[in-house]
């Protein structure tokens, strides 16, 4: 039977080495088939401009249907902020493994589809996989979650995920900073993003 004392020192050992095994500035950026494409655009320039991350972007066949509908671009063209774009049936890929470092991954958007293959394991695609590394190597995870309203099923999922240590962070509109376009209203969900990653975001505006 182990002590008290030895359970401490090895649940402290534990997320010491999964803290050394993290690379904070290699994320993964997952883009899927929900409304919100350009919020996945501003975030993949803001964290061009923030300079020192490499970005690893991988996108669904949905998500590049609502690239080239919201902001008339083909994936390809994401290239100039990444430092690759994966194919997303790659599942031989490096971010389908547990032992390439990165710091995190967020999927913005994360169509409910998504969600439900994530929570429920199921590793059809990179994206998903990747994703799936993210839970079992203890990395965090941002989804995006786009849709409203949410049904049951919906909710289920999410919350299992939050239980799992995921972040759920769908893009809710703010309104005490005066967002005076669409342009204003993105940045603002990029800052909430880029806040959860540990990073700054020049045109976020804090409540003061």
């Amino acid at each position: 039977m182990y002590s008290v004392m030895e359970y401490i020192v090895g649940v402290f050992l534990f997320f010491v080495k999964q803290e050394a095994f993290m690379d904070k500035k290699r994320w993964v950026i997952g883009i899927s088939g929900a409304s919100g494409a350009p919020m996945a655009v501003s975030l993949l320039k803001a964290l061009h401009e923030a300079g020192e991350t490499e970005l690893h972007v991988v996108v669904t066949k949905g998500g590049e249907m609502t690239l080239e509908q919201e902001c008339g671009m083909q994936k390809e063209e994401l290239q100039k902020w990444a430092h690759k774009i994966w194919d997303n049936q790659n599942l031989g890929a490096a971010m389908a493994s547990g032992s390439w470092k990165c710091g995190g991954m967020v999927v913005v958007p994360c169509s409910m589809k998504t969600v439900a293959g994530i929570a429920n394991g199921f590793s059809e695609n990179l994206l998903l996989r990747a994703a799936d590394v993210m839970l079992k190597e203890r990395r965090p995870l941002i989804l995006v979650a786009r849709e409203t309203p949410f049904n049951t099923v919906h909710l289920k999922n999410m919350l299992e995920l939050s239980r799992m240590g995921v972040t759920i962070l769908p893009p809710v509109l703010s309104f005490y900073n005066h967002p005076a376009s669409v342009e204003d209203a993105t940045d603002h969900i990029v800052g909430k993003i880029m806040d959860s990653m540990g990073y700054e975001y020049r045109k976020f505006v804090r409540w003061e």
